[in-house]
C-alpha cells in the first residue's frame, strides 16, 4: 500500500509540474469584429468553439497598426519603437526613409528564446516580416532568435519553399514549388501538427502567423469576380476551418492563444470593427484593438469573457513565462504579468500602454518608399497614442492635433474632450511626447 501512495505521489507530482505547449495564432488583419462571437457578420464557429473552451478578452492591443512593428512587441515584450520599427519592413532605401532598422535586432528580449532555454523544442511557421526579403539579405536567421525550426514567408531571412523563395503570397505568377495562396493556410497548419509530433518527448512553443486574411482575397484558384465582400467572407471561413482542424488535433496541455497582428483592411464599412474608429495603420481603436481567444483547460476558465483587462501584445512575454514557469528576460519590460487575468482573476493594468506608427512620412502618396496612410474616411490618425486607464489621448509627435477621449464612455472615439479635461490632457500629452522624445 505505501508503495503504490509513493508512485500515486510521484505521477501526481511529474503531472503538477507538467509544461504546457503553447501556440500563438496570429491572423493577419483580422479586425475586432471579424469572429463571430465578438459580433462578426460571418460564422466561425471553430474559433467561437476556442472561446467556449476558454476566455475572451474584449480590450486587447497589438502595440502597432501594422505587421512588423506589432509582431516585433510579441517577441520582446517591448514598444516596437524601442528597436526602431514603426512600420511594416520593406527595402533598406524605404527603412532608412521612414528612420526604421532593416531586421529586429538579435540582442532583442526574444520569448522563443526564452522558451527554447527552458527546454522547450520552438518553431516559427508562417509569416515573419521582422526581416528579410527584398533587398535585405543580411537578416539574422530563425535560430538567433531562439528557434529550432523556421519556415518564414517571403518577407523572412528563411522562406520555406512552398510560401514562396522570391515571390510575395499575392503574386499571381507563382513559383513552381509553392502552393497556392487558397492552400496556405491548410500547409501552416501541417507543418505546425508535424512539428508537434515530430517533438512530442518535450514541451512545444509554435508561433503560427498566417497571411490571410490579409487581402488580396483568393479563395479559389481561377480567377474571382466577385466583389470584395464575397471573397473576404470566403477565406475567413477556410481560415476558421483550418484552425479548427489545428485546435482539435492539439494535445490537451496545450496553452492556445489568437489574435490578430492589427486592424482589418479594408473594414466593409467598419462591419469588421464593429463600428470602432479606424483600421490598418491608423491608431484609432480600429487599428490597434483585436480580438484575444486563449484556451487552457483546468487553467484558464471556459467560456468565460473579460471586458475589463486592458491586455496588450507586449504582456505576452511576461504572462507566458509565468504561467510556463519559465524565466523571462532580464530586460527591461513594457508589458505586465497577465496571468492572474488568465485564470479569471480580476487584473486591472498600471502601466501606461504607448504607440508610434511611422516617421518622416511627407504627404500621403509623394513620398516613394513613406509608411502608408488608412484610406478610409476619419480613420488616419496622429502619429503617436497613450492609454492611460479609460482615457486614451493622440498627438502627432511634433505636438500638434491633440485629441483625447474617454473609452470607457466612448470607445469609438466620436468626442474629443481636449478642451473639456485641460489637466488630463496636458498630463498624458507631456508623458506621450516625453517617451516619444526618449526613443532611439
Amino acid at each position: 500500500m505505501r508503495c503504490f501512495i509513493f508512485l500515486w505521489i510521484c505521477s501526481f507530482s511529474a503531472w503538477a509540474v507538467e509544461k504546457p505547449n503553447v501556440v500563438l495564432i496570429l491572423v493577419d488583419d483580422m479586425g475586432w469584429g471579424d469572429v463571430s462571437c465578438f459580433g462578426g457578420q460571418v460564422p466561425t464557429p471553430r474559433m467561437d468553439r476556442l472561446a467556449k473552451e476558454g476566455m475572451q478578452f474584449r480590450q486587447f492591443y497589438v502595440a502597432a497598426p501594422i505587421c512588423s512593428a506589432s509582431r516585433c512587441s510579441m517577441i520582446t515584450g517591448q514598444f516596437p519603437a524601442r528597436w526602431r520599427i514603426t512600420s511594416y519592413l520593406q527595402t533598406r532605401a524605404g527603412n532608412r526613409e521612414c528612420e526604421q532598422a532593416d531586421f529586429l535586432d538579435p540582442q532583442a528580449p526574444s520569448l522563443p528564446r526564452a522558451f527554447h532555454e527552458a527546454g522547450y523544442a520552438t518553431a516559427h511557421i508562417g509569416k515573419w516580416h521582422l526581416g528579410g526579403g527584398r533587398d535585405v539579405t543580411d537578416a539574422p536567421k530563425f535560430a538567433t532568435y531562439g528557434y529550432d525550426v523556421g519556415l518564414g514567408t517571403y518577407e523572412s531571412p528563411e522562406p520555406a519553399a512552398a510560401l514562396g523563395l522570391k515571390t510575395m503570397p499575392w503574386e499571381t505568377k507563382r513559383e513552381p514549388q509553392q502552393v497556392p495562396r487558397q492552400e496556405r493556410t491548410r500547409w501552416m497548419v501541417d507543418e505546425t501538427l508535424k512539428f508537434m509530433q515530430q517533438h512530442s518527448t518535450q514541451p512545444r512553443f509554435v508561433n503560427l502567423w498566417l497571411d490571410d486574411v490579409h487581402t488580396p482575397y483568393r479563395p479559389i484558384e481561377a480567377k474571382d469576380d466577385r466583389g470584395l465582400p464575397a471573397k473576404y467572407r470566403d477565406v475567413l471561413v477556410e481560415t476558421d476551418r483550418q484552425i479548427g482542424r489545428l485546435i482539435g488535433a492539439l494535445p490537451p496541455n496545450t496553452l492556445i492563444l489568437l489574435c490578430g497582428d492589427n486592424g482589418p483592411e479594408p473594414t466593409l464599412e467598419h462591419t469588421r470593427t464593429k463600428g470602432l474608429r479606424g483600421m490598418k495603420w491608423s491608431l484609432y481603436e480600429g487599428g490597434i484593438r483585436t480580438p484575444l481567444i486563449v484556451r487552457w483547460p483546468g487553467t484558464v476558465p471556459a467560456g468565460a469573457v473579460n471586458d475589463t483587462t486592458v491586455f496588450s501584445s507586449v504582456d505576452f512575454m511576461p504572462t507566458l513565462c509565468a504561467l510556463a514557469q519559465i524565466k523571462a528576460p532580464a530586460a527591461d519590460q513594457d508589458g505586465e504579468d497577465m496571468s492572474a487575468a488568465l485564470r479569471g482573476e480580476k487584473r486591472l493594468r498600471h502601466k501606461p500602454l504607448l504607440w508610434e506608427y511611422g516617421r518622416k512620412p511627407g504627404e500621403a502618396g509623394k513620398v516613394k518608399n513613406g509608411f502608408p496612410y488608412p484610406k478610409e474616411p476619419d480613420s488616419k490618425s496622429p502619429n503617436v497614442a497613450i492609454r492611460d486607464g479609460e482615457w486614451k489621448l493622440l498627438v502627432n509627435a511634433d505636438g500638434t492635433q491633440t485629441e483625447l477621449y474617454h473609452l470607457g464612455k466612448d470607445p469609438n472615439e466620436t468626442t474629443n474632450l481636449v478642451e473639456a479635461e485641460k489637466d488630463t490632457a496636458e498630463r498624458l500629452k507631456k508623458a506621450a511626447l516625453d517617451w516619444r522624445k526618449a526613443l532611439p
